[in-house]
């Protein structure tokens, strides 16, 4: 037999494709070498499955920093309003919450696991579990099918390839499909963490200092070698024993990685603890609060604004006795203390590895693929979807609608292929 589209890997990317091939009449075999499909799908917004995020188009394309508007065409015909009403039309009800992400209302990843594979069944998919694909098979130009581990071989007119990419490798993506692509002549960009925490190698961080202290609301920015802004982002943010993590360093995570291999002097990341003061407005509180209450130690009024445990790291940094009344307090050291609340800076290491980031920099160069269909430009047959594409998004629903999205535009035209 041969198949008119085999999908490897079970994944948001892969459903979306057995889906999308299967209702155009297509005879699709899904493939994964896991025992459960949809296992990453079931981990995703905390386990409650960001499905998507309910920005316009240009917004949603910008919080997809890695080839986003690679992905133009694609959202184009599927897009997050089309993926909301795919899952409103399986009776799965969605509701919006804060930034624009969109989860179901039951609050269950479960909900839209069960209802995806439950329609890749009626929809007449064939499904092979706890099957891992050894290779991709071509000849004299063309895809021809799969090779298993077990050495079965399977026949099919396509082949799509929605393996993931290297991180959370406890759900499966171990980086399957990049060797499958190398072998169809198509090249990797190279491979890194992306939405993942932050190392740093301060002594106050090394020392847990503030440790499991949460700020909300920061901006924090990453920094090249010449203290020069690369980008910013405004959230939350928590202190850890190796450095920092939440979602405004998550953000920031994959820009910290790229700007150190640029070699160009150290990295750094500077919290701003008061993105909507300005630091002369803050200096202006602080030294009017000092007139009014002269005898007031400094380390009392500094609590006023930060948090406690942050203090004493604060005022040692601007050389400041604590215990000092604030009326004895030097224009200087009120001035450090401002600049340090607006940019504290924190040395970047680098960051925590690829296998335990959210998200896979880098892959299959989006050069070489066809943005309309997802197909190969080098490899007539061959489709690629989802993460193992060089395309990445920040969290909060944007790399699955990317992976719904493509896995939408590979299985359709998968299925036109077969049929032409």
């Amino acid at each position: 037999m041969i198949w008119d589209v085999i999908v490897i890997g079970g994944g948001p990317a892969g459903l979306m494709a057995s889906i999308a091939a299967s209702s155009e009449g297509a005879k699709v075999l899904l493939i994964d070498k896991g025992n459960k499909l949809g296992r990453k799908l079931g981990i995703s917004g905390g386990g409650r499955c960001n499905v998507t995020n309910n920005k316009e188009m240009d917004e949603l394309i910008r919080h997809i920093p890695g080839n986003g508007r690679f992905l133009y065409s694609a959202l184009t015909k599927f897009g997050n309003r089309d993926i909301a009403a795919f899952f409103e039309k399986l009776g799965i009800a969605l509701k919006e919450e804060d930034h624009g992400r969109m989860f179901p209302v039951t609050d269950r990843a479960k909900t839209v696991v069960d209802a995806l594979v439950g329609q890749v069944r009626r929809q007449g998919v064939e499904i092979r579990e706890n099957s891992p694909v050894n290779e991709v098979m071509y000849e004299a130009g063309h895809v021809k099918g799969v090779r298993l581990q077990s050495g079965e071989t399977i026949l099919s007119r396509g082949v799509v390839i929605a393996v993931g990419g290297k991180s959370v490798p406890q759900t499966g993506s171990t980086g399957d499909g990049y060797p499958w692509a190398v072998a169809a002549g198509h090249t990797i960009t190279e491979l890194y963490p992306t939405e993942v925490p932050i190392k740093s190698d301060e002594a106050w961080i090394r020392s847990r200092e503030l440790q499991g202290l949460s700020l909300r609301d920061v901006t924090l920015s990453v920094l090249d070698g010449r203290g020069k802004a690369v980008v910013s982002h405004r959230g939350d943010m928590i202190f850890t024993h190796f450095g920092l993590s939440g979602p405004a360093a998550l953000r920031c995570s994959g820009f910290v990685v790229r700007t150190r291999k640029d070699g160009k002097g150290p990295v750094t990341v500077a919290i701003d603890w008061f993105p909507d003061v300005s630091g002369e407005l803050l200096l202006a509180e602080w030294t009017s609060l000092a007139r009014s209450e002269p005898r007031k130690a400094l380390k009392t009024v500094l609590k006023l604004r930060l948090p406690e445990r942050a203090v004493p790291l604060l005022l040692r940094l601007a050389g400041a006795d604590g215990d000092t009344a604030v009326a004895g307090v030097p224009k200087a050291v009120w001035q450090k203390l401002a600049d340090l609340c607006k940019s504290l800076p924190v040395s970047a290491s680098g960051t925590l590895s690829i296998e335990e980031a959210f998200i896979t920099g880098g892959g299959v160069n989006v050069r070489e693929i066809d943005p309309k269909t997802m197909a190969s430009k080098v490899m007539p047959g061959l489709f690629f979807c989802g993460e193992v594409l060089d395309v990445h998004g920040y969290t909060g629903g944007y790399n699955i609608t990317a992976a719904f999205a493509t896995g939408h535009a590979a299985g359709m035209a998968a299925a036109g292929l077969a049929r032409g």
